[in-house]
């Protein structure tokens, strides 16, 4: 059983160079422009390794079948169902032309406008398509991992003419158009070879064998849909979106082919008080006013229980304080469990007796807090009131000195301060200095 959604093969699409809603002509001309760019036998850009990759993304992505097992699962999703070129010795294709080697790798589909039958594909058993099944686990399952009863439906062999496609009593002979082979072989001439082209059996459709009477049940296919049950473990530490391969338990091939595989999709359900990120749990606290001043303890939620946690005096609103090891074990036990992060909100309390306020008044007292705009206005009035006040107090004691310039040079004028008479004689030297000089 697989877990994941990376492979460490090269997305074909990118191989290719199309992206990934690319339609097949477009598929198939950047494919041609590459296949010229990197077969071995150009000397500028000729990469042999390079090649295959490119001839096998194009085997499976020119195939629409193929393609849309791709788009679903990945390489997984084609892991039997495409074919390898590590094998393929392209110096036999010397002095041929592009078209020509593209035919005899991919048939006519590369040279033409088609993506039909290509040349030395496989024929006979095959094996069945892949399925998909999308499973909703709780959050606290995701994180320890669980057990889950699965039900699907998929192709086996049929009950009645067990996988056969006969009819009870129904006469089954050996095809006479492949020899029970299931495929047959077309000569092809390509300029100064002669290759075979290979097909499946277009009379027994692959099958070998020709049935007088199909079977009622399958209608001669030999498979029919069945329900199976079966108990999948889900590893602690899986997170929302991560696809389970459980092999074998896809549809039946065709033919006498293996099973297909079943890709087990995870959803997890949000919880009401945790917040995964990664192998880290977020979680909020409210913390009281007494709390956040004092300091304190408190039990604090956890995908173990509660746990207790100590809040330091002074704590404030948006402060993060770290529970180690208390997050998502590692899955499949690689690394270490990771941490809860608590989010501390100091709560304002909406209702107090009388009892409360008057404790939060004395508190107010103490500390020379305002509770009212009106205390505060007041003390600003009088302040204000004994300003004013002050400063007529000094214009009646200016008016009653002389105000002559020459008596108040150098003097301190009645009622100022001493800051005030510094300021008036450093005025008035400056007026000295610009006063016009009279001639002698």
């Amino acid at each position: 059983m697989a877990i994941g959604n990376m492979s460490s093969k090269k997305d074909y699409y990118e191989v290719i160079g199309v992206a990934k809603g690319a339609t097949q002509e477009e598929i198939k001309k950047s494919f041609r422009k590459r296949a010229r760019e990197l077969h071995p036998d150009n000397k500028d850009s000729g990469d042999e390794k390079a090649f295959k990759e490119l001839a096998e993304a194009y085997e499976v992505l020119s195939d629409a079948q193929k393609r849309s097992a791709y788009d679903r699962y990945g390489h997984d999703g084609v892991k039997s169902a495409g074919r390898r070129f590590d094998d393929v010795d392209f110096g036999q294709f010397q002095g041929f032309g592009m078209d020509d080697i593209l035919e005899a790798l991919f048939g006519q589909g590369a040279r033409g406008g088609g993506f039909g039958g290509g040349f030395g594909r496989q024929a006979g058993p095959q094996q069945g398509s892949h399925l998909k099944y999308d499973l909703q686990i709780d959050f606290l399952e995701a994180v320890f991992g669980c057990e889950k009863k699965l039900e699907i439906s998929a192709l086996d062999d049929c009950t009645s003419c067990l996988g056969t496609g006969a009819a009870p009593g129904s006469n089954v002979s050996t095809c006479g158009t492949c020899n029970g082979q299931g495929q047959v072989k077309e000569l092809v001439n390509m300029l100064f070879v002669q290759t075979y082209q290979i097909t499946t059996c277009p009379q027994c459709r692959g099958k070998g064998k020709k049935v007088d009477k199909p079977c009622r049940d399958c209608r001669g296919e030999g498979l029919t849909r069945k329900k199976k049950e079966f108990t999948l473990p889900v590893p602690a530490g899986i997170a929302d979106g991560s696809r389970m391969r459980v092999g074998g338990h896809g549809d039946k091939g065709p033919i006498g082919g293996p099973f297909g595989d079943l890709f087990v999709v995870i959803h997890v359900k949000p919880h009401k008080d945790f917040v995964r990120d990664g192998n880290t749990i977020h979680v909020k606290q409210n913390v009281s006013f007494a709390m956040a001043a004092l300091g304190g303890e408190l039990l604090v939620p956890t995908v173990e229980g509660s746990k207790v946690m100590k809040i330091p005096s002074g704590i404030q609103t948006g402060t993060q304080l770290v529970m180690k090891d208390l997050g998502v074990p590692p899955l499949q036990g690689q690394g270490r469990r990771g941490d809860q992060i608590v989010h501390v909100h100091v709560q304002t309390p909406t209702k107090l007796s009388a009892e409360e306020k008057e404790l939060f008044k004395t508190l107010a007292k103490i500390t020379g807090e305002s509770l009212t705009v009106e205390a505060e206005k007041e003390t600003i009035e009088n302040r204000d009131s004994s300003e004013k006040k002050a400063k007529k107090d000094t214009e009646k004691s200016a008016d009653a000195e002389p105000n002559s310039k020459s008596k108040s040079k150098g003097k301190k004028k009645a009622g100022a301060t001493d800051e005030e008479a510094k300021e008036d004689s450093i005025l008035d030297k400056i007026v000295d200095a610009f006063r016009p000089k009279s001639s002698d």
